[in-house]
């Protein structure tokens, strides 16, 4: 691909862009939200016509125009949300348009029997005549791909394939991404996990604010400068000063007091939050950490345990009872928990707020209009108004509008639950460099992350959690990636000698 420009009105979202795929490659292409990653593929595959540039494929220029033209040429795509059809069979979904026939009727045996050939070879046996939907993400993810391959693919794009994926369903897609490789397929790969980039990337092509930065081999670029590319500042000294403020800092007072929490999620968990700390939350999935913030939330019924909120002990009997004791709560899957699609900027702000006044002291539009604006201005929300709907922002900025409408009800206690999932390096950046701002203004922050570096920058106390159950509570020099693994992994011993050979 080269010059590739394209234009929106009041955006170029592509400008003078390049990109080179070989024979073999696993190419992964990165840059921010809004780098202009979707809308070269979109170019790629036909979804968008390009308004300059020429691609060549084998040395002949292609110019689709629509996804079934790319497909005939030999591009496929795999998106992050699977696009088949879950109420039709496995076998459907393969062969959906291209279904063999015997006497003019689709033959149903051949349909099936090649379908568990096809996945056969990524070492899927599983009952092709069920419906998609009866089996997990990372199946449907794979069938697929197995699709994509099927329609003789030489060029697969793969679009967030492992944001919904657990670590061995992630290794598995990376086997089948090598023995693509092997076979001779290119492979573009965009994602936002780094550490995935660098397990399995062979070239890196990083895109700025709809122009082109630079490709480079993987094994030639630091993290450290990857990431400095992609956002365009010197990630180093951002990460220096984190840890520096982070380590700087004293808690305040004592504000919530937890001892003996119990719920089907976890068991006899004790804690203390205090005001001005960013309190992180350390584990892995299933190891009770977001289960602990629901439990703070009220989302969950509280089993056993007693909850002292400012010296007063405190039922949480719901939500609501949380809100107005002055707890909020980002949860973990922003678009299924979080967003309402089909509202507006300024609607979604103010829901939460609303709902700690009451049903009989409702906001006024001017009210609304005026906490939109500060939020959005406040939170560097980017958005052409506070009219736009919020299905129509970038994930970053999706994010950034939920944590709008809990900053609104002037909390004392924010818990974020992956608050940075899926979203770019700068806006992670951001909001991260958000969270510390509103701990030094004295609000307590509870911050729950799977990305331990991100842990390290934010949190000044650290508790870790295992099995359902609290395993160690860690402050100051304690802090480190190697002693959280080893209380994760199990055994206080070993966790003491990690912090020993620190």
């Amino acid at each position: 691909m080269s010059h590739i420009s394209k234009r929106f009105p009041a955006v170029i979202a592509l400008n003078d862009v390049q990109f080179e795929l070989k024979r073999g490659e696993i190419h992964a292409l990165l840059g921010e939200n809004g780098a202009g990653k979707s809308t070269l593929i979109k170019v790629l595959t036909g979804v968008e016509i390009r308004d300059e540039g020429t691609v060549l494929m084998e040395g002949k220029e292609i110019f689709p125009h629509s996804p079934l033209e790319a497909q005939e040429v030999g591009i496929s795509t795999v998106y992050q949300e699977v696009n088949l059809c879950p109420n039709l069979s496995v076998a459907e979904n393969i062969y959906i348009g291209r279904e063999p026939r015997k006497a003019g009727h689709i033959d149903w045996k051949t349909i099936n029997k090649n379908a568990a050939e096809l996945l056969a070879r990524f070492d899927m046996n599983i009952d092709v005549t069920k419906t998609l939907d009866s089996y997990s993400v990372a199946v449907q993810q794979m069938v697929a791909i197995a699709r994509a391959v099927d329609i003789s693919a030489k060029v697969l794009i793969l679009d967030e394939p492992t944001s919904s994926l657990t670590a061995i369903e992630v290794q598995k897609l990376f086997d089948i991404m090598r023995r693509l490789r092997g076979e001779g397929m290119g492979i573009i790969f965009v994602t936002h996990f780094l550490d995935q980039v660098y397990e399995v990337s062979d070239t890196i092509t990083v895109l700025r604010n709809g122009e082109y930065v630079g490709t480079y081999a993987a094994a030639d670029l630091p993290r450290v400068e990857l990431v400095g590319k992609m956002i365009g500042k010197d990630y180093a000294e951002l990460d220096k000063s984190a840890k520096e403020n982070r380590a700087s800092k004293e808690a305040g007072e004592l504000w919530m007091s937890v001892r003996g929490a119990s719920t089907t999620g976890i068991a006899d968990v004790d804690l203390d939050i205090h005001k001005g700390e960013v309190l992180g939350f350390s584990g892995l999935l299933g190891s009770g950490r977001s289960e602990t913030a629901r439990l703070l939330f009220g989302i969950d019924h509280m089993e056993k345990g007693d909850v002292t909120i400012a010296g007063k002990k405190v039922e949480l009997k719901g939500t609501l009872t949380a809100i107005r004791s002055g707890i909020a709560f980002c949860p973990e899957n922003r678009k299924t928990e979080g967003i309402i699609g089909d509202l507006s900027i300024r609607e979604n702000i103010m829901l939460a707020l609303q709902t700690k006044r009451g049903l009989f002291r409702k906001l006024s539009r001017s009210e609304a209009e005026k906490l939109a604006d500060e939020y959005i201005k406040k939170l560097e929300i980017k958005t052409p108004s506070q009219d736009q709907l919020i299905k129509n922002l970038s994930g970053g900025n999706q994010q950034k509008v939920i944590l709008a409408r809990w900053l609104a009800t002037n909390p004392d206690l924010l818990m974020l639950d992956e608050p940075t999932r899926g979203i770019d390096i700068g806006t992670k950046a951001e909001i991260q460099k958000i969270v510390v701002q509103l701990a030094d203004e004295g609000m307590a922050v509870v911050f729950i992350s799977s990305e331990i570096d991100e842990m390290l920058r934010c949190c000044g106390r650290m508790v870790v959690l295992r099995d359902k159950k609290r395993a160690a509570e860690l402050t100051g020099n304690e802090i480190s990636e190697a002693t959280i693994m080893q209380y994760i992994a199990g055994g206080v011993e070993n966790a003491k000698q990690a912090e020993e050979v620190n």
